[in-house]
This record gives C-alpha cells, sequence and structure tokens, in this order.
C-alpha cells in the first residue's frame, strides 16, 4: 500500500467497523495498517466486501485474520503460491535477470537462499527441499508483518558502474506478479542486501560501539 493512501484506508476500516458499531482506536488502526501494508487499497477494499457478505463469517465484526484471509489465504497457502511464482520467474526470467516481486517475503526468502542466481540454477533434484525452506522462510516473514528485503533480486549481470562508464543505462528490472504491487515493493525496499555486513577489526568494533574492555 503507498503511503499516500493511508488517509483512505483509515476511512475504509473506521466505516466498516462502525457498520458493525465497533468502535476504532489508533492501536486498532496501526494493527490493521501493519497487516495490510503489503496490499492495495483496492484489494483490502474487496476483501472488507467479501467478508461482509459472507454467509457464515459476515454476521460478525471483522477481525484483522478474516480480512488477511481473504486476501491471501492462510500462509501455507500463501508461502506454496509464492513459491510457484518464484519457480515459474525462474525458468521464465532467468539468472541474468534483475527482478521485483509483488510480494517482499519472496524477496527476503529468496536472499536468505543465496540470492536470485543460485535460485535460479537450483538443480530438479533439489527442488523438494528448496521449496520446504522457501516456504518455511516466506511463513516466517508473513507473520513478522515488518521486516527488511532488497528492494530488487540482483540478477547476475554486470554491475551499475559499467553501464554508466559505457554511457548507458543499467537495465531495468522485470516485474513479477501485479506490476502496482511490485512498483510499492520496490520503492519500499532497501539497497542492496537485507543485512547489513561490516567488515571490521574485532577490537576497532567494540570502540566504535562505545564498549571499553
Amino acid at each position: 500500500m503507498h503511503p499516500n493512501d493511508k488517509p483512505a484506508f483509515v476511512s475504509l476500516v473506521t466505516d466498516a467497523l462502525a457498520y458493525y458499531r465497533q468502535p476504532v482506536s489508533e492501536f486498532t488502526l496501526m494493527v490493521w495498517m501493519q497487516a495490510c501494508q503489503n496490499f492495495s487499497l483496492e484489494q483490502v477494499r474487496k476483501a472488507m466486501t467479501a467478508h461482509a457478505t459472507d454467509p457464515d463469517r459476515g454476521q460478525f465484526p471483522p477481525k484483522v485474520a478474516d480480512i488477511v484471509r481473504h486476501l491471501g489465504g492462510t500462509t501455507t497457502d500463501r508461502a506454496q503460491l509464492a513459491w510457484g511464482k518464484a519457480l515459474n520467474a525462474a525458468s521464465s526470467v532467468g539468472a541474468y535477470t534483475d527482478v521485483v516481486f509483488d510480494d517482499p517475503a519472496i524477496h527476503a526468502a529468496i536472499e536468505d537462499m543465496g540470492g536470485w542466481p543460485k535460485f535460479c540454477r537450483s538443480e530438479s533434484k533439489d527442488l523438494s527441499y528448496l521449496q520446504h525452506r522457501f516456504c518455511e522462510c516466506h511463513k516466517a516473514y508473513t507473520g513478522r508483518g515488518e521486516f527488511q528485503y532488497p528492494r530488487a533480486l540482483m540478477g547476475d549481470r554486470s554491475p551499475d558502474a559499467l553501464f554508466a562508464k559505457r554511457g548507458l543505462p543499467p537495465p531495468k528490472p522485470a516485474l513479477i506478479g501485479d506490476p502496482q504491487s511490485a512498483k510499492l515493493v520496490y520503492e519500499s525496499g532497501g539497497v542492496g542486501h537485507k543485512t547489513m555486513i561490516t567488515f571490521k577489526h574485532v577490537a576497532e568494533a567494540i570502540e566504535f560501539s562505545g564498549v571499553t574492555q
């Protein structure tokens, strides 16, 4: 969800809960925002309508879990769908192209597994193990709500500096899935790897942190 959508999102949640005569607090809105931030405003609106018209659950006020279930199913369902999307992209796009998925948890999971080129070059005999590892990582990140991830999964290509040296723009990444959601993933992600790694001498690192021996 784009930051500019926040006022409309707050209005949507407030109106939906008012339909069930439920009060809305700042904490409630914060929880809703964190849970739905990876979805577009239109997706959340449709999920709210789906809940209200559900003959079994629609008579009760929507909880965050109800809407997330409408949006993406269970964490297991979402992980399995994400695995299929990633595997399809690996075979159709390949290891040499930068990619941006419409799901930040895919970025985080693949980064944990060694990066996009390594994922693309996985051998068929290892797919069962890789699927299990990917799905477990994806579920873990989805369950956290907020986490760091690279804005793009970098392909095995020449660095940007080499393109700039030759007066050429770097290649654009391929957007995988919903283009608008993928753009939001790119805008909200970090540059480079999701885990900061610093090479320092141990003593220097301790001194830098303000700890004295």
